[in-house]
């Protein structure tokens, strides 16, 4: 029998015909809000979870259940749920009880609750686990591949990970091995390769499962702007995607790069060097992060400012905590509390709220 859900739309918020396109979650004393810009409520804090808006709603926790909100602040789905994920692709999935199926965005079950546990949908199938074993479903809560697997991942490019007798390998959308199962860990594909992991090294395989890049690093991070991070007898340097040294490795810590520049730590300190591997900032912060919008968020002694592609001090060192800076703003903490300041290192949003997330659409 499907279970209709309670559909109600109790204002909640303080302006219901607010339409900015940037939202950002911020908790005031013990309980969640959201805000606008210029550090406004936008909807009051008064739920003790918030996650962020995602296809224009945000599930909201209050006195142990779960919902969702609009950006007016009109609360669309009561909080009724043990536990939901994030909409995707027009559903999102819920938990009542002990078992999990997928809502619509007006609360009604597309799919009932039968599952022990599923993920998001990603390439219109979504993985579920039934008796212990994990399958998927389309959006009508038909299964095209039966549950059988261990473990799966989601799908991207057309394939997922998948365990079998505890090694992973890759599916295609009829269930059948893409590539057989032969690796110690995988992760998933992106713009046709995949990095695995096989007899403790790691390489990157194609989708014909043939090695692009032959297992020998210790462990392998994400390309970015065409690098990957590697490490190599414990120290991190970075190849491109043919498996081909750029820089050796010769550093503790590597972070990826980010508009032309990575964030390194040689010894204890830690500068920024361009894709040649020449130090452009020195070493001589106790931590960075990556560059964003020409600037990169950087350490000294216990306070946080930030500096630009030549390390010059554009904020100088002042802040407990920073986020990256995105849309000419940064999130910054101060005496506890976090606020947001512009490029000059102005406060856009005094700091006054015990704990914040980035600003989205």
């Amino acid at each position: 029998m499907r279970f209709l859900l309670l559909f109600i739309t109790l204002t909640i918020g303080i302006n219901t015909s607010y339409s900015q396109s940037e939202i950002a979650r911020a908790r005031l004393g013990k309980q969640w809000g959201f805000i606008d810009t210029k550090g406004s409520w936008i909807i009051n804090p008064q739920f003790d979870h918030a996650n962020d808006f995602n296809e224009g709603l945000a599930a909201v926790g209050k006195d142990g259940r779960w919902g969702f909100v609009d950006k007016s602040g009109t609360l669309v789905i009561f909080p009724q749920f043990v536990m939901v994920l994030d909409f995707e692709s027009d559903l999102a999935a819920a938990k009542m009880g002990k078992e999990w199926g997928f809502i619509d965005k007006t609360g009604k079950w597309v799919i009932n609750p039968q599952f022990e546990y599923v993920e998001s949908f990603s390439e219109n199938l979504a993985a579920v686990r039934k008796n212990g074993e994990w399958g998927f479903i389309d959006k009508s809560g038909n299964y095209i591949i039966n549950p059988q697997f261990k473990m799966v991942g989601s799908f991207s490019e057309g394939v997922a990970m998948a365990l079998s007798n505890k090694q992973w390998g890759f599916i295609d959308r009829t269930g059948l091995w893409a590539i057989n199962p032969q690796f110690e860990k995988a992760k998933d594909f992106k713009n046709t390769i995949a990095m695995v992991r096989s007899a403790g090294q790691w390489g990157i395989v194609n989708k014909n499962g043939v090695y692009v890049v032959n297992p020998q690093f210790e462990d392998m991070k994400d390309l970015s702007e065409g690098l990957a991070e590697i490490r190599k007898a414990k120290l991190w340097g970075y190849t491109d995607k043919t498996g081909a040294y750029v820089i050796n490795p010769q550093f503790v810590k590597t972070s990826q790069f980010s508009e032309g520049l990575a964030a390194v730590k040689l010894g204890k300190e830690w500068g920024f060097v361009d894709k040649t591997g020449k130090w452009l900032v020195n070493p001589q912060f106790v931590d960075a992060q990556s560059m964003h919008e020409g600037l990169a968020a950087v350490k000294l002694g216990k306070e946080w400012g930030f500096v630009d592609k030549e390390g010059k001090w554009i904020i100088n060192p002042q802040f407990e905590k920073v986020g990256d800076f995105n849309n000419g703003r940064a999130m910054v903490r101060k005496n506890g509390l976090w606020g947001w300041v512009d490029k000059k290192g102005s406060y856009i949003i005094n700091p006054q709220f015990q704990n914040a997330y980035p600003f989205v659409k």
